[in-house]
């Protein structure tokens, strides 16, 4: 059995990290993005510990490459987050949030999210079953899409918005590589224990009024939300 390293370090990013001004308040902001629990940091972390031991070559292949960009996303938010914070310290400067980049980290943009909380491997969500760590991946994805939208409505620099802007599209696009992912394995793992019962096919309905005269529907009707 050989064991090898696979990682290096290309110079060029996917979008130049640009800022209209500096703003020391907005790259407390983007903090979230680099340690927060929806951060690129917990999703690269993740999808390379997931990757360890899958079996099916492709879908390791699209775990470790998925990782790999996500550690490109999180460089990109860290230079956006040096540059926005300008050379010199100044802790009335943070209006609200995490001071300690002024305080005892000279502005470097450490793994703490926006409220100064330090990154914790208790975000990652590792299984060992892939069907279950592909839907942990895609509702990831989600939130991480989220928080990016919600940093882009309180964020008017133009040229910072165009990093967030970028961001969430690639988000989207691996949310699209889990879901297909996902269609691939059904009938494996998790799946495969809990899906051929009659209790697996069957709805409850516990809202009164109810549209249905028994509180249960069988397989193939599932309850329709209008």
């Amino acid at each position: 059995m050989k064991a090898s390293t696979s990682f290096g370090h290309e110079k060029l990013h996917f979008l130049p990290a640009q800022v209209g001004k500096l703003d020391p308040q907005h790259a407390v902001l983007l903090q979230e993005q680099r340690g927060g629990d929806s951060g690129e940091l917990k999703t690269a972390m993740q999808y390379m510990s997931q990757s360890f031991r899958i079996k099916n070559s492709e879908i390791k292949d699209l775990f470790l490459d998925i990782a790999a960009e996500e550690l490109g996303h999180m460089e990109m938010v860290v230079t956006t987050i040096s540059v926005l914070g300008g050379h010199d310290v100044d802790y009335a400067a943070v209006g609200a949030g995490e001071i300690q980049s002024h305080v005892i980290l000279g502005l470097n943009p450490d793994p703490i999210n926006a409220s100064g909380y330090s990154w914790t491997g208790d975000y990652v969500t590792v299984t060992g079953d892939l069907c279950a760590d592909l839907l942990s991946n895609i509702a990831s994805e989600q939130r991480d899409k989220v928080v990016y939208e919600y940093l882009y409505r309180q964020i008017e620099d133009k040229k910072v918005r165009e990093t967030i802007d970028f961001l969430p599209d690639r988000e989207k696009a691996h949310n699209a590589m889990f879901r297909e992912a996902f269609n691939k394995v059904q009938g494996t793992g998790s799946n495969r224990d809990f899906d051929n019962t009659k209790a697996a096919k069957m709805y409850f309905s516990m809202s009164e009024p109810s549209p249905q005269s028994d509180l249960s529907q069988v397989a193939g009707k599932p309850p329709k939300f209008v």
